[in-house]
C-alpha cells in the first residue's frame, strides 16, 4: 500500500530497572487468580556476548496521504477545496462546487459559478470561482460562498487566531469589499467579521486575522462580496496560527506531535500507492492529466502555483503539503528524510510499465534534481528554490528508494537500473533502495529478490499486512537471511486490526527485527494517520477527527520500541511455550470474487476412502448453507452457480466442521467477471479458513490463503489465471497439517502449516547513553508467564522503576477511552537473577544498569 529518522533517546535515571507494560482492563477479577494457570519460562542474557549494532534510524514512520491524511489532516488547512479545483476524475461524487454553496446577505442577489478561462490565476491552477453581483439587499448586504470545512465543519477554538488570505479581482473600479465572517452551521458568530478590500481586475493576494470567541466542531466560513460588478476569488484559505513549529502552511500541532513522540528514525514519504500510480506525464497541455503519479515537482514553490492531482485513495490532493513541507518536518522530528520517486511501472493492482524511454529520461532527470534540492548549495538551480522557500542550508539527504510494490519485476528492476546508475555516477553517497514487491512471499518476490541480490543492491523494501498468527509464527523470519546483503527496509507492515492482540503479535515480531538488526536496517509500521470519518483503511496507528486525535493501541507498542531501540544486541536465550500440534480441521466450501462461477460434482472422502459428501445438485442445494450470505447461488441446469459478478467472497458451505485428513474434488467454471473462483477447506466459520483462490487478483495469479479471525495469509501462490467458460477439476488433499493442490490432475502445489505460533518472545539490547541493559519481553498469551531471569552480572543499583504494560486482548483505544496506556510503579532488585511474572497478554520492557 496502503506504503525516516535521525533521533532522540530519552534520558532514563541511570539507576533505574524500567519495566514497561500497556495497561488496559485486566485480565484477572480484582484479587482473583489469573484466567488461565501460570507458565514456566526461563530467559538468560549474555551480556559477554556481542550482538549486532543497532541504527539510529531503525524505527521510523511511513506517511502517505490515504485516509485523507494531508488535506483534513496533518496539513493544518481547514478549508475543503480551496481553489475550486475538486473534480469527478478525482471522486464521481465530486464538483468543482463541493464543500462549497451559494451565502447571500441582507437580501444580496449573484451567481457563483466555477469557471476554467483565460482570466485564471495560474496556467497550473486551471479554475477560480466567479462571482456576478446583482447590487441589490440593504444595508451590510453581501453575496457569495461558505464553505463547510471537512467532515462536519471548520474545527475553531476560542481564543485562537486563525490566518485568512485569498486570491481576488475585480472589475470594478472602486474596488470591492468582502466580508469573511466564521459561524457554526446554524450561524451562530465565532468571531467578528473581516473586511477585505479587493482592489483592481488583476489577481492579488489579501490577507486577514480572524480571532475566535467561541468553539465549534462545525464551523462556516463565508466570503461574500457588496455592491455589483464581476469578483473573482480562488485559493481561500483559513489556517491555524498555531500550527506545529508555528509554521506557515504547516502541520496540524497535535499529529505533528504525535508523530513527534515516537522520535522515529527517519520518515518515508509521500507513499506508497498514489507515488507509482497513474499516468507518469506532467500537468500539462492539451491533456492537462489529472490521474498521475506522484511527482515531486510539482508540490514545491508557492502553493497557489501547485497543480492538484487525483489521489490512488479517490480523492482529491492539493499538494499544499509537498515535497519541501516533508523535508522540514522529517528535520523538525529529528528523523531522517527518505523520499520514495515513481520508478515508471505502475504498481497496486495497474501493473503497467511505460515503455517512453524519453519520459524515463526526464524522469531520471527529475530524481537527480531532487537530490539537488534536497542536499545542493543555495546557489545551485535547485537548491536555490530550496533558499527561496524558507531552507537556505541543505537537509542532508541520504536515502532514496525508487518504486513502490511493483507486481512486474522485470520491467521494473530494468528501470531501477537505470535510475541508479544515473544517481550513483553523480551522487555515489546516496542509498538507492529497491523493493520486493507487495508480499511476503511468492513468485514476485522471489524474482524480485534474485535480481536485486544479483545487482548487489545495498537495500530492498519488503511490505506485507498479515494476520497476528503470521507473525507469532514467523519471528525468525530474518534469521536466515544472507548477512551480506542487501539490507532489508521492512517500510510497511501490520497485522490488520487495531485491537491490543494485533499490537502484542507486532510487538513479538518486532523482537525478531531487532535481533536481526545487521540485516533489518529500517522498519516502519503502516499506515501512519487516519480520518475516523473516512478511514479507507484499518488498521492505522494514528486517529483523529476534526477536534482531537488518539494513538491506537499498535501507536503505544511502536512508541514504546521507539523509544527504548538501544545501541547493540545483548545475545539472549529463552525456554519457549509447550505446545501440540492438531491436524487442519474443517468443513469444505465454495466462494467467488467479483466473478460469476459453475460448481459440479463435488465430492469429499475420508483419508480411508470413506465417502463423507457427494453432491451433483441434482437434487438441490440443501446440504450448502450461504455463510457469508452475499452472491446470487441457485442450481442451474445442474450446477451450483453464483451469478452475480459483482459481489465479493460469497462463501457457501458443507459438511462438517470437525472433518480432517481428507480429499475433496470439485469441478469448477469460470462463467464471467474479473477473477476465477475459490474452493475452501478446513472450513471454521467466514473468518477462519483455507482457500485456493485460483485465478485472484484481476486474474494475475492464484494462491491458498489462510483466514483467521479474517485476516489472512498466504501458504502458497503461483502464476496460474483461469480461463473464462473452461471447467477445471480441483483436488484438495489434506493430511495433518499438510495440503497437496491438484489442477486438472496435474500437482500445483503443498504447503505444510505448522508453524508454531509462539506468544512467548523477547530480545535484549543494551543502551550505550545510559549504561542500561533493555530486557524487551512479549506475552501474547491468556496466560501468564512466571519467568526466572538471569542477567548475567550483577546490577549496580537494587532500586528500580516499573512500569507495566498489559491490555485485554480485544481493548481498543479510542478519543473517549485510552484503553491501553503506559503505567508506572517502582521495584527492587537484589542480585544478577530476579523472578518475574510478565502479565498475560503484556509488552514488557525492563531497563536496568549493569
Amino acid at each position: 500500500m496502503p506504503h525516516p529518522h535521525l533521533w532522540t533517546r530519552p534520558i532514563v535515571p541511570a539507576i533505574a530497572l524500567l519495566l514497561c507494560t500497556l495497561v488496559a482492563a485486566p485480565t484477572r477479577a480484582d484479587d482473583g487468580p489469573p484466567v488461565a494457570e501460570a507458565t514456566d519460562y526461563s530467559l538468560t542474557v549474555h551480556p559477554d556476548r556481542t550482538g549486532p549494532a543497532i541504527g539510529k534510524s531503525m524505527y521510523g514512520v511511513f506517511y502517505e496521504d490515504i485516509n485523507h491524511a494531508a488535506d483534513g489532516g496533518l496539513y493544518a488547512e481547514l478549508v475543503q477545496n480551496r481553489s475550486f479545483e475538486y473534480d469527478r476524475a478525482d471522486n464521481a461524487a465530486y464538483s468543482p462546487m463541493t464543500a462549497w454553496s451559494e451565502a447571500a446577505v441582507a437580501g444580496a442577489t449573484g451567481r457563483a459559478t466555477t469557471v476554467d478561462d483565460d482570466q485564471r490565476l495560474g496556467e497550473r491552477n486551471r479554475r477560480h470561482l466567479r462571482l456576478d453581483l446583482d447590487g441589490t439587499g440593504g444595508r451590510g448586504a453581501g453575496f457569495g460562498v461558505t464553505n463547510s470545512g471537512w467532515n462536519q465543519g471548520l474545527a475553531l477554538r476560542r481564543g485562537e487566531r486563525y490566518d485568512f488570505s485569498v486570491w481576488a479581482r475585480t472589475d470594478r473600479p472602486a474596488g470591492t469589499a468582502l466580508t469573511v465572517a466564521a459561524t457554526t452551521a446554524d450561524g451562530t458568530a465565532l468571531a467578528t467579521p473581516l473586511r477585505v478590500d479587493a482592489r483592481g481586475d488583476r489577481w492579488a493576494k489579501y490577507t486577514g486575522t480572524l480571532t475566535a470567541r467561541g468553539s465549534a466542531a462545525d464551523g462556516r466560513l463565508t466570503v461574500t462580496a457588496a455592491g455589483g460588478g464581476t469578483v473573482r476569488l480562488d485559493m481561500i484559505s483559513l489556517f491555524p496560527r498555531d500550527t506545529y513549529k508555528g509554521r506557515p502552511n504547516g502541520l496540524r500541532k497535535d499529529l505533528a506531535e504525535k508523530t513527534a513522540a515516537l522520535h522515529p528514525g527517519f520518515l518515508r514519504f509521500p507513499g506508497g500507492c498514489l507515488v507509482n500510480t497513474g499516468s507518469h506525464e506532467a500537468y500539462e497541455a492539451p491533456n492537462w492529466e489529472r490521474k498521475r503519479s506522484y511527482q515531486w515537482k510539482d508540490t514545491i514553490g508557492p502553493v497557489e502555483q501547485r497543480p492538484v492531482n487525483a489521489n490512488f485513495w479517490g480523492y482529491n490532493q492539493t499538494y499544499g503539503l509537498g515535497y519541501y513541507e516533508y523535508f522540514q518536518f522529517a528535520e523538525d522530528i529529528g528523523a531522517m528524510a527518505l523520499p520514495v520517486v515513481p520508478a515508471l511501472v505502475t504498481g497496486c493492482g495497474q501493473n503497467r510499465a511505460t515503455d517512453d524511454p524519453a519520459l524515463l529520461r526526464r524522469h531520471i532527470q527529475d530524481t537527480l534534481d531532487l537530490i539537488e534540492f534536497a542536499n545542493g548549495p543555495a546557489g545551485s538551480t535547485w537548491g536555490a528554490k530550496r533558499a527561496a522557500m524558507g531552507h537556505p542550508a541543505p537537509f542532508g539527504l541520504t536515502h532514496l528508494e525508487v518504486g513502490n510494490e511493483e507486481n512486474l519485476p522485470d520491467e521494473f528492476f530494468a528501470r531501477f537500473t537505470e535510475f541508479r546508475e544515473a544517481i550513483e555516477a553523480r551522487y555515489p553517497g546516496i542509498t538507492v533502495i529497491s523493493n520486493s514487491g507487495p508480499d511476503d512471499s511468492g513468485t514476485t518476490f522471489d524474482r524480485a529478490w534474485q535480481l536485486n541480490r544479483d545487482a548487489d543492491v545495498a537495500m530492498v523494501d519488503e511490505h506485507y499486512y498479515n494476520s497476528p498468527q503470521w507473525f507469532l509464527e514467523n519471528n525468525a523470519r530474518y534469521d536466515t537471511y544472507d548477512r551480506r546483503g542487501p539490507k532489508v527496509f521492512l517500510g510497511e507492515y501490520a497485522s490488520l486490526d487495531n485491537r491490543f492482540s494485533n499490537a502484542l503479535a507486532e510487538a513479538a515480531y518486532m523482537t525478531g527485527l531487532e535481533r536481526n538488526a545487521d540485516v533489518v536496517e529500517l522498519a516502519s509500521y503502516a499506515p501512519l494517520f487516519t480520518d475516523t470519518n473516512d478511514a479507507q483503511w484499518r488498521p492505522d496507528m494514528i486517529w483523529f477527527d476534526n477536534e482531537k486525535s488518539w494513538g491506537s493501541a499498535n501507536y503505544e507498542v511502536q512508541k514504546l520500541f521507539m523509544n527504548n531501540v538501544g545501541n547493540r544486541v545483548v545475545p539472549s536465550t529463552a525456554s519457549s511455550t509447550p505446545a501440540t500440534t492438531a491436524p487442519i480441521t474443517g468443513a469444505v466450501g465454495l466462494s467467488t470474487w467479483a466473478t460469476a462461477a459453475a460448481y459440479d460434482d463435488v465430492r469429499v472422502t475420508g483419508e480411508d476412502g470413506t465417502e463423507l459428501l457427494s453432491d451433483d445438485f441434482s437434487a438441490g442445494d440443501e446440504r450448502w448453507t450461504k455463510a457469508a450470505g452475499r452472491g446470487d447461488w441457485a442450481v442451474q441446469d445442474g450446477a451450483y452457480v453464483q451469478s452475480d459478478e459483482s459481489a465479493e467472497n460469497t462463501l457457501v458451505m458443507a459438511g462438517d466442521t470437525g472433518w480432517q485428513n481428507y480429499d475433496l474434488k470439485v469441478r469448477a467454471t469460470k462463467k464471467s467477471g474479473k477473477e476465477g473462483f475459490l474452493v475452501a477447506f478446513g472450513v471454521k466459520d467466514t473468518g477462519n479458513t483455507y482457500w485456493w483462490n485460483l485465478g485472484g487478483w484481476g486474474n494475475t495469479r492464484s494462491a491458498v490463503e489462510k483466514s483467521v479471525d479474517g485476516a489472512k495469509q498466504t501458504m502458497a501462490e503461483d502464476t496460474t489465471t483461469i480461463e473464462t467458460g473452461r471447467a477445471y477439476d480441483v483436488h484438495v488433499q489434506v493430511r495433518g497439517r499438510q495440503v497437496t493442490l491438484f489442477l486438472d490432475g496435474e500437482q500445483w502445489g503443498t504447503f505444510t502449516d505448522d508453524k508454531a505460533a509462539e506468544p512467548f518472545r523477547q530480545v535484549v539490547t543494551r543502551d550505550d547513553a545510559t549504561g542500561d541493559l533493555v530486557v524487551k519481553v512479549v506475552n501474547a498469551q491468556a496466560a501468564d508467564a512466571r519467568t526466572r531471569i538471569d542477567l548475567g552480572a550483577k546490577p549496580s543499583a537494587r532500586t528500580a522503576r516499573l512500569t507495566t504494560l498489559q491490555a485485554a486482548p480485544e481493548a481498543v483505544n479510542t478519543a473517549e477511552d485510552r484503553q491501553v496506556a503506559p503505567r508506572t510503579s517502582t521495584l527492587r532488585v537484589d542480585g544478577p537473577v530476579l523472578t518475574h511474572t510478565f502479565p498475560a497478554h503484556s509488552v514488557t520492557f525492563l531497563r536496568i544498569r549493569q
